[in-house]
């Protein structure tokens, strides 16, 4: 029996992307755009008579504000909601704050051309909603749900994009390894997607200023990860930074991937560093959690803590796994706990898993861990 397709209400000012919205839904085979409003208090109308699936809100909009709009919803009527933002300063704060209010993800509005934007990564626009479908929604954004959601029988990634192309593996941007690894120093590696935000968010405040250096890859787009590096390091104890080529990894320190650069793991002299590379998405993606995690794999070894959060797809799965068996201990995110139990799920699948505990618990759980493995206790 095939599945219903997905129901989609776009809520945005603009009637242009209103029609690029429509157009790229439409397309899927697995979704459909059952309405189109301007302005919330006419998509306020139409959520109680179409009962959608999901909501594509703008930010700012005549009548009320997306951000007020969003916020009365998730406390009145939580549904799954993708943001759509442009690609401002201004926009990359309003997003984040959208994030904490309970939007699952969000859609980065080209500043020119934006038809062919659009169109460019409707691809994108499908695997957000889809994996807003099946997100688990928490009314106020505080309150977690024990239930699983049903599951869509959507999860799956395929191993080629729409047109044919082949998805990637870490290979194509370096090969695994078994080298000797000489170093004590201590890391924490994490991947995340989905949700990844404000899981990321809580799993740093946790942490103590002089804990490990900790390396993040996280999927977003490169107007944004500067923006939620600086907005993590004024959260947090420990020091937070969108990584530059060369950057040492120091205690106290994490290091994001920028958007448009994969994040590896490196080794000089006696440092750890921080290296980018551009080439091809891994999975789709550039920054890569594959990529992260099996650099970790190749360069620290059973030195390195690695964690895999919420996130939609397999991305993290095989690199999580090369960590394992190059002797680092792993955790993963539990679904309870997810708002999309794709990425922690497939790690777990393939082996590449030692702990699987709800987010509160395992920035404690990987201090202790740590402490296990030789580097000094730590009060988190």
């Amino acid at each position: 029996m095939q599945n219903p397709k997905i129901k989609v209400l776009i809520v945005d000012d603009s009637a242009l992307i209103r029609g690029v919205l429509r157009e790229v839904i439409n397309s899927q085979p697995d979704m459909e755009v059952v309405g189109a409003a301007p302005d919330p208090l006419v998509a306020r109308e139409m959520i109680k008579q179409l009962n959608p699936d999901v909501l594509t809100l703008d930010v700012e909009m005549p009548r009320m504000d997306g951000l007020d709009f969003l916020e009365k919803l998730m406390r009145l009527r939580p549904m799954p909601v993708v943001m759509i933002s442009t690609l401002t300063e201004r926009g990359s704060d309003i997003t984040f704050r959208a994030l904490e209010l309970g939007a699952v993800d969000f859609l980065a509005k080209p500043k020119m051309d934006i038809t062919h934007g659009m169109k460019e990564y409707s691809e994108d626009i499908a695997e957000k909603i889809r994996a807003a479908s099946r997100a688990r929604i928490r009314k106020n954004t505080s309150s977690a749900s024990n239930t699983p959601p049903p599951s869509s029988g959507r999860e799956t990634s395929p191993v080629t994009d729409a047109g044919g192309t082949p998805r990637l593996s870490a290979d194509a941007i370096l090969p695994s390894s078994s080298a000797r690894i000489s170093s004590t120093e201590k890391l924490i590696i994490l991947g995340a997607s989905t949700g990844g935000t404000e899981a990321i968010k809580e799993f740093l405040v946790q942490l103590p200023p002089d804990c490990p250096g900790i390396l993040i890859t996280q999927h977003m787009p490169e107007a944004f990860t500067n923006s939620f590096a600086q907005r993590l390091d004024g959260l947090c104890r420990i020091t937070v930074k969108e990584a530059a080529q060369g950057d040492r990894v120091l205690p106290g320190h994490a290091y994001i991937a920028p958007g448009h650069s994969h994040l590896l793991l490196k080794r000089s002299g006696a440092n750890y560093v921080c290296e980018l590379n551009q080439g091809p998405p891994v999975n789709r993606h550039r920054p890569s959690v594959d990529v992260l995690f099996r650099s970790a794999a190749n360069c620290a070894g059973q030195n390195a803590i690695g964690v895999i959060l919420t996130g939609m797809g397999k991305d993290g799965a095989a690199g999580m796994l090369e960590m394992k068996q190059a002797g680092a201990y792993n955790f993963a995110q539990d679904e309870a706990s997810c708002v999309v139990f794709g990425m922690p799920k497939e790690a777990i699948a393939v082996g590449g898993v030692d702990e699987v505990l709800p987010l509160k618990e395992i920035a404690g759980k990987v201090m202790k861990q740590l402490a296990n493995m030789g580097a000094r206790s730590f009060r988190v």
